[in-house]
């Protein structure tokens, strides 16, 4: 074989996959504090997301930043492996930290951004090994020594033996509108999950809708299985199930999953409904691993995501009365993105059955307050909402409060740090005499 082909960057990567080299592991740093797995392939020219267990945590021991690197060091006077700060790759970016504390293990969601797997590319390009390392750091609340835990990422060709992991999941109606008005006797439109995803195996989940006048899902009701601890899996909501599906990925790295029969939805009551798509954890080779912390034996992990999956909204409700809606707020005072309001629509009058208020959603907004108030403008009631959702169901004493008065109610939207983002405009609210 020709030198400058065996010593290529492609080369390197694939002996790195297939042949075991002497790397420091996390399990040899330190007696107490270990992290399975303690070493992962990933994909070199896309983001990996894999799911890791931190075990021998004592009480004290508070998980802070993580990093990747290329070359560890000695945490002296710290114990176990540090990153060689001449070789920082990135960090962990807070919107991808989705950790989590039970007794003494600590799991954690790594996702590994496609930027940080180029720079090892580069650096095997330029004859550095082809792995690089994922270290996250424990600091003592008691003032005892800070502990590195290390896990081994070694670069692959392909992704076909990487683990099975989401980086990327957006869902589409085929219809013009993003959140489809509908009239009760009209069906919805078809809709889909455009899927980018690492590694390869088997897809497997089920489709479920969420009515008006049900508890909304939380962040956590939204991550795939595989990204929860094995304990807090049961505990996600459970909704209407439309349908099921199980597909086999190859390690091509982009999927359309088509949704179920459209007739299937439901549309009986008046109000805003959210279709979830409800991933389970998968038990290919590549992507079990160790339980996490309550039992010994292995545990499906693959079809991982570092981000809570999107939802798809349709309303049903009187598309003409929606289309009609004022637009008095238009230009919002002081430079705020503008909220479009959905149901109820103004001036039409509110069923009897459970419903909702329903509004588009607006990017980088983490809440919204929902604010009802009389047509003299004397508060009435207010909610904080989720930013997940977009819509918020009324308790059932909302309706005896009002008294059948006429109101009005708006939305304003709020982003991480509680500073106003957006703002919806005004709309009459008629709500049936009690």
């Amino acid at each position: 074989m020709n030198a400058s082909v065996s010593n290529s960057p492609r080369s390197r990567i694939i002996r790195a996959a297939t042949v075991l080299v002497a790397l420091p592991l996390a399990a040899s740093v330190s007696a107490a504090q270990t992290v399975r797995p303690t070493g992962v392939n990933v994909a070199a020219q896309s983001a990996t997301t894999v799911f890791l267990t931190f075990d021998g945590l004592t009480a004290t021991q508070t998980a802070t930043e993580a990093f990747w690197c290329g070359e560890v060091v000695n945490a002296t006077p710290a114990r176990g492996l540090r990153c060689d700060p001449n070789t920082l790759y990135g960090r962990l970016p807070l919107r991808f930290d989705l950790s989590a504390r039970n007794s003494t293990t600590f799991t954690d969601v790594m996702t590994i951004p496609a930027s940080v797997a180029r720079r090892a590319y580069q650096d095997a390009a330029r004859g550095r090994a082809s792995a690089f390392f994922y270290v996250r750091r424990f600091v003592d609340r008691n003032g005892g020594p800070d502990v590195f835990v290390a896990v081994t990422c070694r670069l692959t060709v392909g992704g076909a033996t990487t683990p099975l992991s989401l980086t990327d999941v957006q869902l589409t109606f085929a219809a013009d509108a993003a959140v489809p008005v509908l009239s009760a006797d009209v069906a919805p439109p078809a809709w889909w999950a455009d899927i980018t995803y690492t590694g390869t195996g088997r897809l497997a989940g089920r489709w479920e809708v969420v009515r008006p006048g049900e508890d909304a899902p939380l962040a956590v009701d939204l991550l795939t299985e595989a990204s929860l601890p094995l304990e807090e899996r049961a505990n996600q909501r459970r909704y209407m199930q439309l349908g099921r599906f199980n597909e086999f990925l190859p390690p091509t790295g982009r999927l359309r999953l088509a949704g179920p029969d459209a007739s299937r939805l439901p549309r009986d009551v008046d109000g805003v409904y959210l279709v979830l798509l409800r991933v389970e954890a998968g038990d290919d080779r590549d992507g079990v691993t160790d339980a996490s912390g309550i039992s010994s034996g292995p545990v499906a992990s693959a079809a991982v995501a570092g981000f809570p999956l999107p939802v798809l909204r349709y309303v049903v409700g009187n598309p003409a009365a929606a289309a009609e809606a004022p637009e008095t707020d238009r230009a919002v005072a002081g430079g705020l993105r503008r909220i479009a309001l959905l149901v109820p629509s103004a001036n039409a009058p509110v069923p009897n059955t459970p419903w909702t208020f329903g509004w588009m959603p607006v990017a980088e907004a983490s809440s919204y307050r929902v604010e009802i108030r009389t047509r003299e403008g004397s508060p009435v009631f207010e909610a904080v909402v989720s930013g997940v959702t977009a819509a918020y169901a009324p308790p059932p004493f909302f309706s005896d409060r009002a008294n059948g008065a006429p109101m009005t109610w708006r939305v304003r939207g709020y982003d991480l740090s509680g500073r106003e983002i957006a703002r919806s405009a005004w709309w009459n609210l008629v709500l049936p005499a009690p």
